[in-house]
């Protein structure tokens, strides 16, 4: 409201320049940048590191279709890997075999992508070594995953960059907007000046560069500073909402949470996967169950090499990520709820167990 009343509604403003400073030292980086969206910051961050034409990236194939498609903006190509079956997460050894496969054709990886699946974090321990020994820059689409940790270092301060989504399905909103996070300067400076559309320090509009309309507003960026505020305890409630799905599945034969032995998530989505030989029942008729009662329950991101759009990509698969798609269902985990919803879904639940 404070940023209403002064009428410094857009673009940029004091609002905008908190709410990078207060994101930066709640992640532990020494630099941010408020975006329009999450995709915006992967853009810029590519951009950076050098992706271009000529150049692949490497991304996940268990993702969301803006991590592939920020790498086509910059006029690389997307090379796709598989996933490990506990979290979703990059299968990392897989990674190294993949980046030397490419360094032995020639081909020059101007990046790699991991996306922290559902709110966990990738295993950065055994990645950032394999990225570092093939000489390939890290950038972190930590999109799903703000407050999660890793050996207490948080999501979105690992690589040479590191990447926040604000939509309104995430965690904290700032109904549209993303963070670009990093401690290297210059990459920060360089993306600040291509989300301005490239603006040359004088007085007439003058640009050497093509740049980008990705800025964050003042108001957004004043409801994010607010949302920020409240982030401990939007984060409790979804820790404590996945806790009461742990206890209503530990008794079902076949059913597990993905990356539920992760404490340090931010359980951003509460998902099962179904063995449907021990259950007796898939994923989605249990799916269609919940949604026949208005209650949303989808499946996990369709992988990328399996998307029209991208089944020419090169890629590299273990048969992981399909079997997370076809097993996967992704259950209401929003901290919004109220209590008599979440009685009404694990009542739903209960039912169809019955």
């Amino acid at each position: 409201m404070a940023a209403i009343r002064s009428g410094w509604v857009a673009p940029l403003g004091p609002e905008v320049d908190a709410f990078e400073t207060e994101m930066a030292r709640r992640v532990g980086t020494r630099y941010a940048l408020a975006t329009s969206s999450g995709t915006a910051a992967l853009h810029l961050a590519l951009l950076a590191v050098g992706a271009g034409p000529g150049t692949v990236v490497v991304v996940p194939t268990l993702t969301f279709a803006a991590t592939a498609n920020a790498v086509v903006y910059t006029g690389a190509e997307p090379v796709f890997v598989d996933c490990e079956p506990a979290t979703g997460n990059i299968d990392v050894p897989l990674l190294a075999d993949l980046l030397d496969r490419l360094s032995a054709t020639g081909r020059r990886v101007a990046a790699v992508v991991p996306v922290d699946m559902f709110g966990v974090c990738a295993d950065y321990d055994a990645l950032l070594p394999v990225c570092a020994a093939a000489g390939v820059p890290v950038v972190e689409d930590a999109a799903e995953a703000l407050g999660a940790t890793r050996r207490g270092r948080s999501a979105g301060a690992f690589g040479r960059a590191g990447v926040l989504s604000f939509n309104g399905n995430k965690v904290m909103t700032t109904s549209g907007g993303g963070m670009l996070l990093s401690d290297d300067g210059e990459l920060v400076a360089r993306c600040r000046y291509l989300a301005t559309q490239a603006r040359q320090p004088v007085l007439h509009y003058e640009h050497t560069d093509i740049g980008y309309n990705y800025r964050l507003s003042n108001l957004l960026a004043a409801l994010g500073r607010a949302q920020l505020h409240r982030l401990d305890s939007m984060l409790s409630r979804r820790r404590a909402l996945r806790e009461r799905y742990t206890k209503l599945f530990a008794a079902v034969p076949g059913v597990r949470l993905l990356g539920d032995g992760d404490p340090t998530g931010n359980c951003w989505l509460t998902t099962i996967v179904v063995d449907p030989d021990r259950t007796g029942w898939t994923a989605a008729r249990l799916g269609a169950h919940l949604n026949a009662r208005d209650i949303e329950a989808r499946p996990v991101w369709k992988p990328m090499h399996l998307q029209p759009v991208y089944r020419a990509a090169d890629a590299l698969l273990n048969g992981t990520a399909e079997h997370l798609f076809d097993n996967g269902l992704t259950l209401p985990s929003g901290s919004a709820l109220g209590a008599d919803q979440v009685d009404r879904v694990t009542t739903a639940i209960e039912e169809f167990l019955g």
